[in-house]
């Protein structure tokens, strides 16, 4: 069975368990404390199991089973059979250390979802197909590179408002890793992309 799909399937299974379990919830969403304090350093991982209601799980997962499949293909061509698994593993972990570390001492804080990961796998895709169609909103078609910079723009802009309960932070330390990442591991990537952005085609 694919590594994303597997994924999908846990996050899922996790996450609609703990919607009616608090204790599990709990055990599992990023509280900087626990990890502070009691050495808990498995949430920065599990915290991407669970998710806030099942509109924040469905978005994440249908981004990711979409994008998923086309990186798993890829990270597996250059890392081997679990490529996948420690890209997004490591798309978990980077893409929440900041605002571990900007909140390791505040116990009202707490963060939860897949959303960081998630922007890794979807940017890692805009590097291989920037003008591939991207639909807003499951509707409205716009080209991978273009909804890239405005998703890029929106998350920098939202999070220096610091307002809501969205946490825009890692949505851009998640999609920066997505692209380094890429990036390291095949350096064959970025003339890939720049020759494609000159070669624009709404795909």
């Amino acid at each position: 069975m694919p590594i994303t799909l597997i994924i999908v399937a846990i996050t899922c299974l996790v996450s609609v368990i703990a919607f009616k379990n608090s204790r599990l919830m709990n055990d599992l969403i990023l509280w900087p404390p626990a990890i502070a304090r009691q050495r808990e350093y498995h949430r920065l991982v599990t915290y991407g199991l669970v998710h806030a209601d099942f509109s924040h799980l469905l978005v994440n997962m249908l981004t990711l089973f979409f994008f998923g499949r086309a990186m798993e293909s890829f990270f597996t061509g250059t890392l081997g059979t679990f490529g996948f698994a420690l890209f997004y593993l490591g798309g978990l972990v980077i893409s929440i250390l900041p605002t571990y570390l900007k909140n390791r001492g505040n116990p009202n804080y707490r963060s939860l979802g897949a959303s960081g990961a998630v922007s890794a796998v979807l940017f890692a895709f805009i590097l291989l197909a920037p003008w591939t169609k991207i639909y807003v909103f499951f509707a409205l078609p716009v080209p991978a590179i273009i909804y890239a910079l405005l998703y890029t723009g929106y998350s920098i802009y939202m999070d220096r408002r610091g307002q809501g309960n969205v946490n825009h932070s890692a949505h851009l330390w998640g999609a920066a890793y997505g692209v380094i990442f890429t990036v390291l591991v095949d350096p064959r990537v970025l003339p890939h992309f720049l020759d494609a952005l000159l070669q624009p085609g709404f795909r």
